[in-house]
C-alpha cells in the first residue's frame, strides 16, 4: 500500500504536493480567497491521481497504435488506445502520444506524457475567476494558467550537472503555450538520444512532455563516444524494454554534434509544422538549435 499524499507550504509561498513518485511544486497568484479555493481543489484532485493510474500501468507502458518496433503482439497483449484506459489523465497521456504512432510510425508509450498530463490535470483547478496566474511544475514538466495581460518569464537549464540559466523566454497570455517540458539523457527518464536537454513549448503539458521525449530521441549520432545499455538492465519496469538507452556521452567531434542537432531540429520543425508543438530549444555540448515560427 502506498503512503498517503502529503503537502506543505514552502518558505516562498509555493506549495509542494507529493504522492509516491509524483512530486509537484505549485505557485498561484491572485485574490486570496480564489487562490485558497483553487489550491484546495488542486489538492483534492491530486490525491486520487496515483490510485487512478496505478492499476492501468500495464496498458500505459504498452505502445500506442501504429508504433513500430513493438515486437510480435499476441492476442490479448495490451495496446494503449484511448478506449483501453480510464480517467482523464490516462486518456490525456494516450492522446498526447498517439500522433507519434499514427503519423510517424514511431515507438512510444503513454508514459512519455505522464508528468505533463498530471500537471495539466492539477492545473485545471486554477482556471477560475480571481486567479491571475499559476503553474504546476511536475519535475520540470509544467502546466500554466495565465489570465489576460499576465505573463511568465521562464529560464532554461541546458545541463542539470552544471546548474545555471542558459536561456530565457517569455510566455504572454496571448500565446497558445500552456505547457513546457524538458527531456534528455541526463534527466530522470531514459532517452534513446544524446541531447543534454530538449525544452519544448506546446499547448498543454502533456503535448510538451511527449514531444520533448521524441525530439530528444532524435538528437542522436552513431559514435563510439556514446555509451548505451538496455533500459531493462537499468530498471526492470521500464516501458522501453530492451531498447538501448544512453548512459554516457564522452567527447564528441564537432561534426557529430552538428549532425545530432540537425537531426533533432529537423524533426522538431516537422512537429511544429503539424501543430504538435509551438517551439523547441535543443542543447548538446553547449551548442543549441532553436525551432520556432519566423
Amino acid at each position: 500500500m502506498s503512503h498517503p499524499a502529503v503537502r506543505r507550504r514552502l518558505s516562498d509561498g509555493r506549495w509542494h504536493f507529493q504522492h509516491g513518485p509524483i512530486d509537484l511544486v505549485i505557485a498561484c497568484e491572485g485574490g486570496e480567497e480564489a487562490c485558497r479555493a483553487a489550491l484546495e481543489q488542486a489538492w483534492a484532485r491530486f490525491q486520487g491521481i496515483l490510485d487512478e493510474l496505478s492499476p492501468q500501468l500495464p496498458t500505459l507502458r504498452s505502445p500506442v497504435p501504429g508504433a513500430s518496433d513493438t515486437g510480435p503482439l499476441r492476442p490479448g497483449d495490451p495496446i494503449a488506445r484511448r478506449d483501453a484506459v480510464n480517467g482523464p489523465v490516462a486518456r490525456a497521456m494516450v492522446d498526447a502520444c498517439s500522433p507519434y504512432g499514427e503519423q510517424f510510425g514511431l515507438f512510444i508509450t503513454p508514459m512519455a506524457a505522464v508528468a505533463g498530463s498530471v500537471a495539466d490535470a492539477v492545473a485545471e483547478a486554477f482556471h477560475r475567476p480571481g486567479v491571475e496566474r499559476a503553474y504546476v511544475n511536475n519535475g520540470g514538466d509544467v502546466a500554466l494558467c495565465l489570465k489576460p495581460g499576465r505573463h511568465f518569464d521562464v529560464g532554461i537549464v541546458a545541463n542539470i550537472e552544471w546548474p545555471g540559466v542558459d536561456g530565457r523566454f517569455r510566455i504572454e497570455s496571448t500565446s497558445p503555450v500552456r505547457g513546457i517540458a524538458t527531456s534528455g539523457w541526463r534527466g530522470r527518464s531514459f532517452s534513446l538520444g544524446i541531447a543534454d536537454s530538449v525544452t519544448v513549448l506546446a499547448r498543454t503539458g502533456a503535448a510538451a512532455d511527449a514531444a520533448a521525449t521524441m525530439i530528444a530521441n532524435r538528437v542522436d549520432v552513431d559514435s563510439t563516444a556514446v555509451l548505451r545499455q538496455p533500459a531493462s538492465a537499468l530498471r526492470d519496469d521500464s516501458d522501453l524494454g530492451d531498447r538501448p538507452v544512453t548512459v554516457a556521452v564522452e567527447a564528441l567531434a564537432p561534426a557529430e554534434i552538428e549532425t545530432a542537432l540537425d537531426r533533432g531540429a529537423a524533426f522538431a520543425e516537422l512537429l511544429r509544422q503539424r501543430g504538435l508543438i509551438e517551439a523547441a530549444a535543443l542543447w548538446l555540448c553547449a551548442q543549441v538549435r532553436v525551432v520556432r515560427s519566423r
